[in-house]
């Protein structure tokens, strides 16, 4: 129909002509309270990002000469930030000295991947020196 009578229609109504989707061809309008409409676009926004989940990166910090109770925690807790969903990085950090000892430290996340390696876990990057630090970054599969 010709846009004057639609819009003849919406006044007679006390209402307004909106366009849903302006790229068809003919494009498509409807006669409503824009008002209304406005407010049910922002309702159907907002609970749809109530529902989505935000993916943290949790960090987990460790030195090379750790202890295997310690160890065992750390584990555990890369275990249970996946299952939450979240992204896990595992830094190996290295103060003075202990430099010349860094294959040691990437020996130690080595050792964290395969320990991981028979949960639905993977290793979005591979032990990588960083400066001071060896990390390794775990993902939920």
């Amino acid at each position: 129909m010709p846009t004057s009578q639609a819009m003849k229609m919406a006044e007679e109504a006390d209402l307004d002509l909106v366009v849903i989707s302006p790229n068809q061809a003919p494009p498509v309008a409807k006669i409503l309270n824009y008002g209304k409409y406005k407010y049910e676009l922002e309702k159907k926004a907002k609970e749809a990002k109530k529902k989505q989940h935000v993916v943290d990166i949790k960090e987990i910090k460790v030195r090379y000469k750790i202890d295997t109770h310690d160890y065992e925690v750390r584990l555990k807790n890369i275990r249970k930030f996946i299952s939450q969903g979240n992204k896990v990085k595992v830094v190996v950090m290295l103060r003075g000295r202990e430099m010349q000892h860094s294959n040691l430290a990437i020996e130690l996340a080595e050792k964290f991947i395969a320990d991981l390696s028979s949960d639905p876990i993977a290793v979005e990057k591979k032990p990588v020196v960083e400066g001071r630090n060896v990390t390794v970054w775990f993902a939920p599969v």
